[in-house]
């Protein structure tokens, strides 16, 4: 299924909303990501998704996902280069990505990591963690309204 709209994100990939946005124009398939189905049917609201995707970019920017290549500590030429070095932007999104997980608290956290970050869908997450069907969407919005109280979304 293809939901495509058109959104203005900002330098560092962040979408930004409102009548005066600048930044460069992008088309998103809404219908890509488990967050993204849920705010195209109204389940989540706009706020709760716009602190999804403010985690999201988090966690991409954090580069916390597992790497599927090698990470060479030492080059060839005997140079040593920046790659080992952690650029201040990345941990400056590791920080946030830790605090707003930790706002969202020990319980919320789990369905939060796997549906925002990790890309589950909510019944796969909640058969993951052992739930009862439908719990998950109940326990991702309140997850969602703590991060975006930490994110001071709108």
């Amino acid at each position: 299924m293809r939901d495509l709209v058109e959104r203005v994100v900002d330098g560092q990939g962040v979408a930004v909303r409102g009548p005066a946005a600048r930044g460069r124009r992008v088309t998103v398939n809404r219908a890509e990501s488990p967050l993204g189905w849920l705010a195209s049917r109204g389940l989540v609201s706009e706020r709760q998704c716009a602190a999804g995707e403010r985690l999201r970019a988090d966690w991409e920017r954090a580069q916390l996902a597992p790497s599927v290549t090698m990470r060479w500590g030492e080059r060839v030429d005997g140079g040593t280069g920046d790659r080992d070095d952690p650029t201040s932007a990345q941990i400056a999104a590791k920080r946030r990505f830790e605090a707003a997980v930790a706002a969202a608290g020990p319980g919320l956290s789990d369905i939060l990591w796997r549906v925002v970050c990790a890309g589950e869908g909510v019944p796969d997450a909640e058969k993951a963690l052992g739930w009862p069907a439908r719990a998950g969407r109940l326990v991702l919005t309140l997850a969602l309204d703590r991060v975006a109280t930490y994110y001071r979304c709108m």
